[in-house]
């Protein structure tokens, strides 16, 4: 199939409304736009240098954690939730309560997101997969009720307050099955010759387009890239996420979904997309080098503590994976004695790795800052 003559799918009249029946996308793919080749050229570079730092990168894991945080922060605030990347970090007691039910769907997120991660080591990408992370996700939060790790069986809409006056109606639900086999298939069929990119690019405008969970799919949906790149070897760790690129542009990212749909311009989504995964990868690996510079920086001023530097190096373990923490977390953390946590805490203080926040006699909260504020940088 090319894109140039690509039909996304026919509108079906159902009663009182009209539900979209996508195409399936389970076949080659071919392409005449030029610019299309030079953007999947320039992603896959930039995707295999972000990969190589991944691998670079001492104690990789230990940042990846923040990755996912922040991936989960952004995927959800996509979906309307307020909550801060310093309100994921902290404890919930610090959270104002009309805003805890938001922090739980992002920490749900990030439960989420580890899991599919984890299993991905046994279990290949799948449905199966993608149901188990859903019913994470939903899980006593907003859309608990709504099926969660089910596939629909009634329909839903986007936009608008019913199916009269909707923006956006997906398939029936009586085709979510067989639509979503069709792309589970397409992620694995090795009979056909399509690039990886273009497949994950794709195969997200696809299930954003099946809708097949009554809630939750947007998230899901954004949670799928990464999953596709690990499981196919295009990266190593998953340090993709490109919630913060479709965030930034959230008018065009809807817009190009919509405009395969009505206009069957596959080719405008796929730039789009390729776009993204190009300057998404290229501030990862920017990213990356700042925090191999912070570390470097860091490690020579931990040097001077003498015989408190083998702690302060495990302190700095744990603040590199939470760069909020309280002195007892920490006293947990590092399995130490309060008295050598607060003498640690005063050190980092004075050599500047942390900040106190809260000004509080008691309670207190501190903030590794410069690191916490790469991945704020990377939402620019």
């Amino acid at each position: 199939m090319e894109f140039e003559k690509f039909k996304a799918g026919q509108w079906r009249q159902r009663y009182q409304y009209r539900s979209f029946e996508p195409t399936p996308v389970n076949h080659d793919w071919t392409w005449k736009d030029a610019r299309i080749h030079q953007l999947l050229e320039s992603a896959n570079h930039a995707l295999g240098e972000l990969n190589a730092f991944s691998l670079i990168v001492p104690d990789v894991d230990l940042f990846i954690q923040m990755h996912v945080v922040k991936e989960a922060q952004t995927s959800n605030r996509i979906e309307g939730t307020r909550t801060g990347l310093d309100e994921v970090l902290l404890s919930e007691e610090f959270i104002r309560p009309e805003r805890r039910d938001d922090r739980r769907e992002v920490h749900n997120y990030i439960n989420a997101l580890n899991y599919a991660i984890d299993k991905l080591a046994a279990l290949p990408l799948s449905n199966r997969l993608l149901k188990e992370t859903h019913a994470i996700l939903m899980r006593g939060v907003r859309g608990e009720k709504k099926q969660p790790g089910e596939f629909r069986v009634s329909q839903n809409w986007i936009g608008g307050s019913s199916l009269n006056d909707a923006a956006f109606v997906p398939p029936h639900q009586d085709h979510v099955p067989e639509l979503m086999g069709d792309l589970e298939l397409f992620w694995h069929n090795e009979q056909v010759t399509v690039p990886h990119l273009i497949r994950i690019a794709i195969s997200h405008y696809q299930f954003e387009t099946i809708h097949p969970f009554l809630d939750g799919n947007g998230r899901i949906g954004r949670l799928l890239i990464p999953l596709y790149l690990i499981d196919h070897r295009l990266l190593a760790k998953p340090s993709l996420y490109l919630s913060a690129y479709f965030e930034r542009n959230r008018a065009s990212y809807y817009d190009a979904l919509m405009q395969v749909r009505v206009g069957n311009d596959l080719i405008h989504w796929i730039r789009f997309f390729l776009t993204g995964v190009m300057e998404t990868a290229a501030k990862g690996r920017d990213v990356f080098r700042k925090i191999l510079d912070l570390r470097t920086e860091t490690e020579q001023m931990i040097q001077t503590l003498g015989k408190r530097a083998a702690t302060a190096r495990e302190a700095l373990g744990v603040l590199y994976r939470r760069p909020f923490i309280e002195a007892v977390e920490l006293e947990k953390e590092l399995a130490v004695s309060r008295s050598t946590v607060h003498m640690l805490i005063k050190e980092l203080l004075r050599l500047g790795v942390v900040t106190e926040i809260t000004g509080q006699a008691r309670g207190r909260v501190y903030c590794f800052e410069r690191y916490y504020n790469l991945f704020l940088g990377n939402e620019a």
